[in-house]
């Protein structure tokens, strides 16, 4: 699914490309029968944090993104930088909960499947409105 969405990225060797990447492994491991979510937030953030830095590097006039790992931060710029309409309000939460779950795994701390899913469901429809806009 994440990977037939970035598709246009496919095997590019640039940001873009690592953002496909992590979306391939997001696929592969929802078909997996792990119990433990941690590993998928990982993957989904870094998808995220990599396409909103590709986007920052082409779609900007300076080409320049910031070193953060959270979402938030990154989708804050973005929506300043290149006028991309969204709602940053809507996704503050989810996004600040895929950063939060994603620092958990680096650590092996177990996470909130639940909220962490609830998150995924709410920022898909900005997954789609990025690539739309990419």
């Amino acid at each position: 699914m994440y990977a037939e969405k970035l598709k246009k990225f496919e095997n590019i060797e640039n940001l873009g490309g690592k953002a496909w990447q992590h979306a391939v492994a997001c696929d592969v491991i929802s078909q997996t029968s792990i119990k433990d979510c941690s590993l998928h937030c990982f993957h989904y953030q870094q998808m995220f944090e990599l396409l909103f830095k590709h986007l920052l590097e082409t779609k900007t006039e300076f080409g320049a993104y910031p070193h953060t790992h959270k979402l938030n931060r990154l989708l804050a710029q973005f929506v300043k930088e290149t006028g991309f309409a969204a709602d940053r309000l809507c996704y503050a939460d989810a996004l600040n909960t895929v950063t939060i779950c994603a620092e958990a795994y680096r650590y092996n701390f177990l996470i909130d499947c639940e909220t962490y899913q609830h998150s995924v469901e709410t920022l898909n429809p900005l997954l789609d409105s990025l690539m739309e806009f990419a």
